[in-house]
Order: C-alpha cells, then structure tokens, then sequence
C-alpha cells in the first residue's frame, strides 16, 4: 500500500494533526482548541466460525485505533460484505450483535453503516473517537531509555490459520478469541494515567512491523527481547509444523537490513514477525514510569503487561530482536 500511496499527492491542512506520514494507527483532525476528531477503519473476513464472536473481535479490531492515539470512541459505521445467496441473514444479524456488543462496552453508538454483495464475508467498522490535541499519543514519539510494554499475547494468526487448516481443534481457538475479543480501552486508559511517549496497536503487521513504524516514526531503534515477548498456548508449536501467515515472509523481506535477528530461533523470529487480529497495544514508556504503568494496566484489566525490550539512539538498523 506504501507503493500505491507514495504516487498521491500528500494532504496538507493546519488542523490535520496526524495524517500518514508516520503509519499511524488512525489519522487526528482538530475541530476546536479542545476536541480532534480520530478517524479509522478496518474490516475483513470472518477469523472464528462463531459470528457473534467475530462480529465482536472485527469491532474490537477497529475500535483499538482509537485506543492506541489516546482517544474516546464516540460513534462507528457498521461495514458489510455479503453474500446473501449464500449464506442466511441470521448470521449476519449474529455478526451485527457480536460489533455492537463490543461498541456498547466501549461507549460508542453505531449511527449506521453500509452493505454491498460480496463473492466472501467481510465485516468491519468504520470508527470515529475524540481526543485533546495537546494529549494525542502517537506513534512517533518513543525516546532513547524508554521502556516496551506489550499488553496482550500473540499468536492470533497462527492459532487461527491451524484451526481453519484443521490442525487446531475450535475449542483450541477459545483463549485467541478472549485475547481477540477483549478491548484495548482499560491499556489506553493505563496509559494516559501514567504519562507515555508512544503507542501503537499490534495488528495486520506484526509485533515487529508495528515496531518498525514505531522506531522511523521516533527515529529510534528499538530493541525486542523475544524471549520476553507472550504467546499464546499452541503458537510455537504449530510454527513449528510450517503454520504461519504470509504477513511474516513479507514482513522480513520488507524489513531486510533494517532488522537485524541476533541468536532468536527462526519460528520465533517469524511468529514476532506475524499478523496479528485485535492485539494489545505496545506502548514506549520512560523508564522510571515503568513500573507504574504495569502496577495501572493490570489495575485496569489489561490481558498482560509485559516488559519486552527498550529504545535507543538509532542504529544501523530499526529493531534489535535479540534472545
């Protein structure tokens, strides 16, 4: 999309606060000196065979871009594919109910959406938040000394590849769809309570693509430990039976000398390098507020609050996986 994009014109406009020179993870429009608007959107095809439940993470999902900037969600637009000669509308009554049940637990009112026919399901939303312009948190501001903290396991794209692949039992998928499911509202609150440089969400790229955002945005290398960096149950071993998304190859190819793998076995390292659905958000903290921030996430019932590495004067390359 960065090829597509870069043949654009680029939007210029005093009140654009955050638009996408740094990959963020939704773009910040003032409106007032008090009050931006944070704007987002995602979709995709069904993950579970649950729609309730993918209705739920598919919200979860979107409404994380809010979370990671620091903001508020106020509304969101419901965003559909489907086809209707072939699958039943109760389904996508049940897909409905799971995004709203998340949208009602997180504030936000559904104003509407759109739908169109569509050879496969795909479900999503379109999300707006607010957010002081003075409190954005981005992701281009980690500094050298800070600390990572990651707050939810990986492993989303792995578990839910195998289960569809029919390596993985569906009741083996019931921690990555809690892990899934659950919103990053509690985390961003943490955060902004204790008084962090940087956030993002880990989602479509990775805990290391994300990263990599992270470190050109700062202009900083960070440095991830992957022994320290949570999986979820099952992860390492269905890698290690070749159950990995195309995000990680690409990943590592897009990446090349930028990343540089100090003695990590290579089914980690591609399991950090894989997709993630609805992940927790890793936040670049100063070091002396560390271990507030841990005592405040778990407080706020973050899924995890894990350490996992730190930032430093940039590098020769962007991140440091090291064992």
């Amino acid at each position: 999309m960065a090829q597509v994009l870069r043949h654009l014109p680029p939007q210029k406009h005093p009140d654009l606060l955050v638009g996408t020179d740094t990959y963020d993870d939704a773009g910040v429009f003032r409106i007032s000196d008090d009050v931006a608007l944070v704007q987002t959107t995602d979709f995709f095809p069904p993950l579970v065979d649950d729609p309730f439940a993918f209705g739920r993470i598919a919200a979860a999902n979107a409404l994380s871009d809010i979370y990671a900037m620091g903001g508020v969600p106020l509304t969101a637009l419901n965003l559909v594919g489907w086809p209707d000669q072939q699958v039943p509308y109760e389904v996508l009554a049940e897909i409905l109910r799971g995004g709203a049940d998340a949208c009602a637990e997180a504030g936000c009112i559904i104003v509407g959406g759109h739908s169109v026919r569509d050879r496969e399901i795909k479900y999503g939303m379109s999300v707006t938040g607010k957010v002081h312009p003075k409190r954005i948190v981005t992701n281009a501001n980690a500094r050298p000394g800070d600390k990572l903290v990651l707050t939810k396991p990986l492993g989303t794209g792995v578990l839910c590849s195998a289960a569809k692949g029919g390596k993985l039992p569906q009741a083996e998928l019931a921690e990555a769809i809690a892990v899934m499911s659950a919103l990053n509202k509690g985390a961003s609150e943490a955060a902004l309570a204790v008084g962090v440089n940087s956030m993002t969400d880990v989602t479509g790229f990775g805990l290391i693509g994300h990263a990599y955002e992270m470190a050109e945005g700062s202009d900083v290398t960070l440095t991830i430990h992957a022994a320290e960096v949570p999986l979820m149950a099952h992860v390492l071993e269905m890698a290690e039976e070749g159950v990995i998304t195309r995000a990680a190859t690409t990943a590592r190819k897009f990446l090349s000398t930028k990343l540089l793998i100090d003695n990590v076995d290579e089914t980690l390292a591609d399991v950090l390098c894989d997709a993630q659905t609805s992940g927790g958000l890793l936040i670049s903290v100063p070091a002396e507020r560390c271990e507030a921030l841990i005592a405040e996430l778990k407080a706020r019932g973050a899924v995890c609050a894990t350490p996992i590495g730190e930032a430093k004067s940039r590098g020769q390359a962007r991140i440091e996986l090291v064992s």
